[in-house]
């Protein structure tokens, strides 16, 4: 019997079995096109080199895998890394990323070797979801032997390209869904009991506890406020439960947990966080605060 209050699928206390997997994924509904976002894709293909890495097995002509790479790669360049959409309901991620390519592309390819990946989690994308059809979350699954294909797709392609990147900029939002839906799913799945969180209300960092890089993060911060606001920390001094080290920024050991911001050894890597159902914020101000993060980090990797 089911005796869950909170989410409609699985029994409490007991982790999510194939069945309740199916009917999580029966229970996803198509909200949005990712065509749209192949459009944006081909349409920089005059300009720069698009590359197919691999296609979602559940429907590969529906979810292909696509990046963007600047031109004229030079060794004497650095390497930079941008990815988004890795949650593919984190719209800013996606679109930030394809508008950092389409305005800023051109200029910054004089500068450095770049490679965007732009809309990692496709079917996420279309189904506004966290998670890959089988209810798995690619952003802990950037690690060997992943069940996650997108984490997959993405790993076997920088493994081609074996580039020492020196940045890597991961692109991310928070929205109410993680409370309404996404943590209690996750709970459910687990097994585990839901304990609500609070939603940071404005833009952070989650760098790498490992590596901090404390001025790289805080220039991308001061950066970042000039379009949108930054997130205080809570009562405790915390941001989704991590101390806070500086204004807006927290440190996550990356590569311990499969995260994609530790899918490569780079020097300097992040992964940005907006909050676009702040009354504080529009949709476009999350895509500008996120290229404006890809910008600085950029410019910050060149300076120094």
């Amino acid at each position: 019997m089911n005796t869950l209050n909170f989410y409609p699928i699985g029994t409490e206390s007991t982790p999510w079995g194939e069945t309740e997997r199916q009917a999580w994924y029966h229970s996803c509904q198509i909200q949005r096109r990712y065509q749209t976002v192949l459009d944006d894709i081909h349409a920089l293909g005059s300009e720069f080199e698009l590359i197919n890495y691999g296609a979602l097995s559940i429907d590969a002509a529906r979810y292909p895998l696509w990046a963007i790479k600047s031109c004229d790669w030079q060794p004497t360049k650095p390497w930079v890394l941008v990815t988004g959409g890795v949650h593919g309901y984190e719209t800013s991620g996606v679109h930030g990323a394809l508008g950092f390519v389409r305005q800023y592309g051109a200029e910054y390819a004089s500068k450095v070797n770049w490679l965007v990946l732009p809309c990692i989690s496709p079917w996420g994308y279309e189904t506004i979801n966290r998670w890959g059809p089988n209810a798995v979350d690619p952003n802990r699954s950037f690690v060997a032997g992943s069940d996650s294909e997108e984490a997959q797709a993405v790993m076997a392609l920088l493994a081609d390209f074996n580039c020492p990147f020196k940045l890597h900029i991961d692109l991310h939002e928070t929205t109410d869904t993680d409370e309404s839906e996404f943590r209690p799913a996750l709970a459910a799945r687990d097994g585990k009991p839901y304990e609500a969180g609070i939603i940071p209300d404005g833009f952070y960092l989650v760098g790498d506890s490992h590596n901090p890089q404390t001025e790289f993060q805080r220039i991308i911060i001061a950066a970042v406020a000039a379009v949108t606001h930054i997130a205080p920390s809570d009562d405790n001094g915390m941001i989704i439960g991590a101390p806070v080290e500086q204004l807006g920024v927290i440190n996550y050991p990356v590569k311990a947990l499969g995260l994609c911001a530790g899918v490569t050894d780079s020097e300097y890597c992040t992964t940005t966080e907006v909050y676009p159902d702040s009354p504080n914020a529009t949709a476009e101000q999350c895509n500008q605060a996120q290229i404006a993060a890809v910008r600085a980090a950029i410019d910050y990797v060149l300076a120094n």
